[in-house]
C-alpha cells in the first residue's frame, strides 16, 4: 500500500490487521479461553472458545448475533458511545463465576440469551431492554436495569422482580450517572453481594440538572432528545448508596458523610458482610476508602490520600481473603503498588521508580504474587511483571519487544498474550504463566507491515525548549526525493488520560498519516507534556492552563522536525478530534506564525461548556479559576487567526455538544475570520456511517493539498 492506498480504505472499519479476537478472557474453571471474533473481518462479532485441553474451537454464537446488526435502542446507541464500541453482532458476554455447571449469559438485539453447558442458546423471556445485565455468582439469577429501575430475573421459573421504586424524571436506581460512565470509568450502578443475597446499588438524582436538548434533523421525522448534562461548576448528580435484599425489602442507604456534593468513584465488596466504596471530593484532590458494616451498620476509613493538583483513579483495589489490602498510588509521582494491612495501615511498597503501573491484571493468593502490566522497560511498551506481596525483586514475563495486553487465567496456571508492534498486527498466544507459549489462538500472518506494503513510523525522541523528552512517531514519504522539501502535518490529541506514541500496530494501521505520507507529506504525533503514562509531574503540567504548554510541545515538535533538510517548517498543518479539535484550534491560534492550515474535529471550544468531572479536574471550578478558563478558552484568541480553519462536527455530539462549534462560528464572525464547515447532522462524538467516514476522508485530504 506504499503508494496505493484508496480513501475508502483509510475510512473503513475494522482496519487492516485489527479484526482479531477482542474481549479475551478464561471460563471460571479455566479450561478454555473465550473471545469474539468476526472469521468474516467485519464489525460483526460471534462468540468462540478454545479448549486448552484438547485445541478445540468452537463457535457458540451464530445467526442470533448476525441478526441483531440492525438500529441500536437510543439506550444502547448511548452505551456504546460512552465505551467507544464500533463492533455489532456479539458486544459482550459473561460467565458464572460459581455456577456449578458452565453458565454463560450473552445480551444480543435488546434481548439476554443464556447457555448452560453444551445445551443450546436460548433467549430469556422478560429480558427485553434489560441495561447493564449481570449474573449473580451462581448464575441463578440476573439482575439488570429497565424503566430506571433495578429488576431481579430468576433463571429457573422466569419470575421477575422489581427491587427498587420511585425512579423516572430525573431519577435512576442502578444506573450509572453520566460523568461516571464517561469520565471515571465506572460504568456499572450495582454491585452483587459475594453470597448473592443483596445488592448494593447507586441512586442518582439528576432532577435539579436542567435539560440539554439534541435535535435530529437529518432524518425523516425530526426526533427531540434531552440529557441532563451536568457543566462545569454546575451541580452534579445527588448520588445515594444503599443496599437491598434480592428478596425484596427496604433499602439501606449507607452514610456517605456530610459532604454530599462527592463522586461515588469505586465500589466493591469485601466479603458477605463488609462492603467499600471509594468516594472522591469534588475537586478530586482527596480519595477515602470507606467500609461498611453491613450488619452492625459501622462506617470505618481505612485508606485516605490527598493529592495536588489532582488525583488520578484506578481499578487496582483487590481485598485478600486473609484481609490484607492491595492498592496503588501516585504518592511518589508515579503509580505504584502497595499492600495494606485489613485496618488500612500500609505494610509494603511494593513497586518502584520512573515508571508506572498501568494495571493489576491478576491476584494469586496461595503464591502471594501479584501479576501487573508497566511501563518499566518503556513507556513505548507495555509488558507482563510479576511481584510477590512479601516484597522483592520485580520478574518480567514476557519478552518481545512491543506492546503486550495480558489476562491470566483464574487458576493462575496460564495467561493470553494479545502483541503487537509497528511490524506486526496483533497475535493471540496463550502461555504458561511463566512465559512458555502453549498455543497461538490467532496470528495475523496476512496483516505485517510488510505484506500490507505499509512504512512503520519512525519512533524518536526530542527535547523541548525547556529540557523535556518527549516521544514521537514520523510518518515519511514512501522515498524521500533528494532537494524536495515536504510540508508537514501534525497529527494531535494531546489531552490528559491517553497516549498515542507506542510500539505498537495502531500507530502502523492509522491510515490517514500513511495515506497522507504517500501524497507527499509528512506526518508526526507528539505525545505532549499532560498525556498520559509518565507520571503525575508530566501530566499535572498543564493544570488550570489548558491549551497552552500543550501547544508550546508541538511548536517544539515542529522546530525539531524542521531541522531535517527535507521538511518544509513554512507549510505546517494540523489535526485532530475532541481534546485534539481543541488543540488544532488552539495551536493555530496561539501559534499562528507556525501553523497554517488545521482541522478540527469535534473540538471543545470553551470549558465552560464541558462535563463537571472532566474538567474541574484539570481546570477547577470556574469560579475558583476564571482566568485559566478565559485563556483557555477558543473564543478568547479568535483574533490570531491568520490560517486556514476547517471545523468538523456531529450535530448529535451529546458528549461534546455541536454548541462548542457553534460559539465559535459567532465569535469568528464578530472577528470577521473566514473558516469552512464541514457538518454531519446524524453523527455522534465518534462517527460511525461508512460513506460519511470516507467523504470526511476525502475533505480533509483535499483541505491540506489545497491550502499547504
Amino acid at each position: 500500500m506504499k503508494n496505493n492506498l484508496t480513501l475508502e480504505q483509510v475510512a473503513k472499519y475494522p482496519r487492516p490487521g485489527m479484526s482479531g479476537l477482542r474481549r479475551v478472557g478464561f471460563t471460571p474453571d479455566s479450561s478454555k479461553v473465550a473471545f469474539l471474533f468476526s472469521a468474516q473481518k467485519t464489525l460483526v462479532q460471534q462468540l468462540w472458545t478454545y479448549q486448552i485441553a484438547t485445541g478445540k474451537q468452537e463457535q457458540l454464537t451464530g445467526s442470533a448475533a448476525e441478526a441483531t446488526t440492525g438500529p441500536l435502542s437510543r439506550e444502547e446507541e448511548l452505551r456504546r458511545e460512552r465505551s467507544r464500541v464500533r463492533e455489532l453482532g456479539v458486544t459482550d458476554y459473561q460467565f458464572a463465576k460459581l455456577a456449578p455447571i458452565q453458565t454463560l449469559l450473552i445480551p444480543m438485539g435488546g434481548w439476554l440469551y443464556l447457555k448452560k453447558g453444551d445445551g443450546p442458546l436460548t433467549r430469556l423471556e422478560n429480558s427485553q431492554g434489560a441495561q447493564d445485565p449481570r449474573f449473580n455468582p451462581d448464575g441463578s439469577k440476573v439482575a439488570f436495569v429497565r424503566n430506571d429501575e433495578l429488576l431481579v430475573l430468576d433463571i429457573t421459573s422466569g419470575e421477575i422482580k422489581t427491587l427498587t421504586s420511585g425512579a423516572g424524571g430525573g431519577i435512576t436506581n442502578g444506573l450509572a450517572e453520566y460523568v461516571a460512565q464517561e469520565e471515571m470509568n465506572r460504568s456499572e450502578g450495582f454491585w452483587w453481594s459475594p453470597d448473592g443475597s443483596k445488592l448494593a446499588y447507586i441512586q442518582a438524582d439528576s432532577r435539579h440538572i436542567p435539560h440539554y436538548t439534541i435535535m435530529h434533523q437529518g432524518i425523516v421525522k425530526p426526533e427531540v432528545e434531552e440529557h441532563r448534562y451536568p457543566f462545569a461548576g454546575e451541580p452534579n448528580a445527588y448520588l445515594k448508596l444503599g443496599l437491598i435484599p434480592v428478596e425484596g425489602g427496604e433499602t439501606l442507604w449507607l452514610d456517605l458523610g456530610q459532604d454530599p456534593d462527592i463522586y461515588i468513584a469505586r465500589v466493591n465488596w469485601r466479603s458477605e458482610t463488609a462492603f467499600t466504596a471509594q468516594l472522591l471530593s469534588r475537586d478530586q484532590r482527596s480519595l477515602r476508602l470507606l467500609s461498611f458494616d453491613t450488619q452492625k451498620g459501622m462506617v470505618t476509613t481505612l485508606i485516605e490520600e490527598h493529592r495536588e493538583p489532582w488525583l488520578n483513579l484506578s481499578d487496582d483495589l483487590h481485598f485478600l481473603q486473609l484481609g490484607e489490602i492491595l492498592w496503588s498510588s501516585e504518592k511518589d509521582g508515579f503509580r505504584h503498588l502497595y499492600l495494606h494491612a485489613a485496618s488500612g495501615k500500609e505494610l509494603r511498597q511494593l513497586t518502584s521508580g520512573d515508571w508506572i503501573v498501568t494495571a493489576v491484571t491478576g491476584l494469586d493468593e496461595a503464591r502471594r504474587v501479584v501479576y501487573f502490566q508497566a511501563t518499566k522497560e518503556s513507556v513505548l511498551e507495555r509488558h507482563l511483571y510479576a511481584v510477590s506481596l512479601d516484597g522483592g525483586e520485580v520478574r518480567k514475563l514476557t519478552e518481545a519487544k512491543g506492546w503486550h495486553d495480558t489476562i491470566i487465567s483464574p487458576d493462575f496456571a496460564y495467561f493470553t498474550d494479545t502483541f503487537s508492534n509497528l511490524e506486526r498486527a496483533p497475535s493471540v498466544t496463550l502461555r504458561k504463566i511463566d512465559g512458555t507459549s502453549v498455543a497461538t489462538l490467532f496470528e495475523n500472518n496476512e496483516a505485517t507491515a510488510e505484506t500490507l506494503d505499509l512504512n512503520p513510523p519512525e519512533l524518536t525522541s526530542f527535547q523541548t525548549r525547556d529540557g523535556v523528552t518527549l516521544y514521537a512517531a514520523i510518518y515519511n514519504p514512501p522515498e524521500i526525493e533528494p532537494n524536495r522539501r515536504y510540508p508537514l502535518i501534525v497529527a494531535v490529541y494531546g489531552g490528559p488520560h491517553a497516549q498515542r506514541v507506542t510500539n505498537s500496530w495502531d500507530l502502523t494501521v492509522d491510515l490517514r498519516p500513511q495515506y497522507l505520507a504517500q501524497q507527499g507529506f509528512v506526518v508526526i504525533k507528539v505525545d505532549n507534556r499532560g498525556s498520559a503514562n509518565r507520571g503525575l509531574v508530566f501530566e499535572a503540567a498543564i493544570a488550570g492552563d489548558m491549551g497552552n504548554l500543550e501547544v508550546q510541545d508541538q511548536v517544539d515538535g515542529v522546530r525539531f522536525m524542521a531541522q531535517r533538510d527535507y521538511v518544509d517548517g513554512s507549510r505546517v498543518g494540523i489535526y485532530g478530534w475532541s481534546y485534539g479539535g481543541y488543540m488544532t484550534c488552539m495551536s493555530l491560534l496561539r501559534a499562528p506564525e507556525v501553523f497554517k492550515v488545521g482541522v478540527a474535529g469535534a473540538p471543545v471550544t470553551h470549558w465552560d461548556g464541558y462535563d463537571t468531572c472532566y474538567t474541574e479536574r484539570y481546570m477547577n471550578l470556574p469560579v475558583a479559576n476564571p482566568q485559566g478558563y478565559q485563556n483557555s478558552a477558543v473564543m478568547a484568541h479568535v483574533e490570531n487567526l491568520q490560517g486556514k480553519l476547517l471545523l468538523v462536527h456531529g450535530m448529535v455530539d451529546e458528549n461534546v455538544h455541536f454548541r462548542h462549534t457553534a460559539r465559535l462560528i459567532v465569535a469568528l464572525t464578530a472577528a470577521q475570520k473566514p473558516y469552512d464547515l464541514l457538518l454531519y447532522p446524524e453523527e455522534r462524538h465518534m462517527p460511525r456511517d461508512a460513506k460519511g467516514l470516507e467523504y470526511m476522508e476525502r475533505r480533509i485530504i483535499q483541505y491540506f493539498k489545497e491550502n499547504l
